[in-house]
């Protein structure tokens, strides 16, 4: 009770300091959303000794705690009480984040938050609040993409639970969700979402090849290379659209023209991916996002988290797989002005590295 009081008196502290703030309306849901998170998670060691939880999700949650002991021992990542509680939120999405994009660029819009910074998204606990207010960024003329979310970081703030939204995944994809979230704990530059999504999809992977090492199961390597292999092959292709669009935008066509050309470019990237789905002997893993009116803002926001994956990936191998290394040099760049940075991250990219 002490901790969910002092949780509350936080939070409320917190609208308070923005109260006189513009955004005090976002402020408050991402307030109560969080509040609610964080007051009603329970301890795994408590939830599955309660004769109302379903079985599949006591086994579930066992193998969370050894995810999470591997993350810790394995990984050096950190050692805290993030996921190692739990929380039924009675939701499918933890959020919903808001993506926009100008409709003749591939600059995605920003908002900048304190804690944060500026980040290429906006983030909504309840999907008709993001909807409403993708709408107002619609009707100013932007391309814009509503997505639901599975899980967030607080970025070590406060220590983040298991959620239902995520707890029916396959173990591999569990255990890949919680080394990218405690690697925002690990490190995180305010404002710099590439930068830090590309760090933690780099732990990610490399989390995941270990944990599938010291497991050796043979169906589970093969069914995930499959599934890294179809991905991979997805974000080549969207990456590759991303890249024909930046190039017509700058063409410096009519809005006419710019506007039919677009419209063809991402035709063909429909046209491409059914193509490239028989490949995968009809596999629809990548269908409901191919059903949306697909935009700038929903091709950005696939391929913004993937740039800087190669270039941490070759700074890893550099320090000989040492991942407490690893850390210590990214964290030296992240300390970098922002120019500097950017610049050191595209330097490691490897000429011929993929998306």
């Amino acid at each position: 009770m002490l901790i969910k009081t002092f949780i509350l008196i936080f939070y409320v502290a917190v609208i308070l300091l923005l109260a006189g703030c513009s955004n005090i309306g976002y402020y408050a849901q991402s307030v109560a959303g969080g509040f609610n998170v964080l007051v009603n998670r329970e301890p795994i060691e408590v939830v599955v000794q309660d004769e109302n939880v379903p079985q599949h999700i006591k086994t579930k949650l066992a193998t969370v705690l050894q995810i999470r002991k591997f993350a810790t021992e394995a990984l050096s990542l950190p050692d805290n009480d993030s996921y190692r509680t739990y929380v039924d939120l009675g939701r499918p999405y933890a959020v919903w984040n808001v993506f926009a994009a100008p409709e003749f660029s591939m600059e995605m819009q920003e908002w900048c938050f304190l804690f944060v910074g500026c980040v290429k998204y906006r983030g909504y606990f309840h999907e008709q609040d993001a909807i409403e207010f993708a709408e107002g960024l619609d009707s100013e003329g932007l391309d814009v993409y509503v997505s639901g979310i599975a899980a967030y970081s607080t970025i070590g703030w406060f220590d983040d639970p298991v959620m239902n939204t995520i707890i029916n995944r396959d173990e591999i994809r569990l255990a890949g969700l919680i080394f990218h979230e405690l690697s925002h704990q690990q490190l995180f530059i305010k404002g710099d979402t590439a930068f830090n999504e590309g760090f933690a999809v780099a732990v990610e992977l490399e989390g995941i090849k270990r944990w599938l090492a010291q497991h050796d199961s043979l169906q589970d390597i093969e069914h995930y290379t499959q599934r890294k292999q179809r991905h991979k092959q997805f974000v080549q292709l969207i990456s590759k659209t991303r890249n024909q669009l930046d190039h017509l935008y700058k063409s410096r066509q009519s809005s006419v023209m710019l506007r039919q050309k677009k419209n063809n470019i991402i035709s063909q990237l429909r046209n491409e991916y059914a193509v490239l789905k028989q490949s995968w002997d009809g596999y629809e893993g990548y269908d409901n996002w191919f059903s949306k009116d697909i935009n700038n803002a929903q091709i950005a926001a696939i391929t913004t988290y993937r740039d800087y994956v190669p270039a941490f990936q070759a700074l890893l191998q550099q320090q000989g797989g040492d991942l407490a290394a690893f850390y210590q040099v990214v964290a030296e760049i992240g300390d970098m002005p922002a120019e500097q940075r950017t610049a050191r991250i595209h330097q490691l990219i490897p000429v011929s590295s993929p998306p």
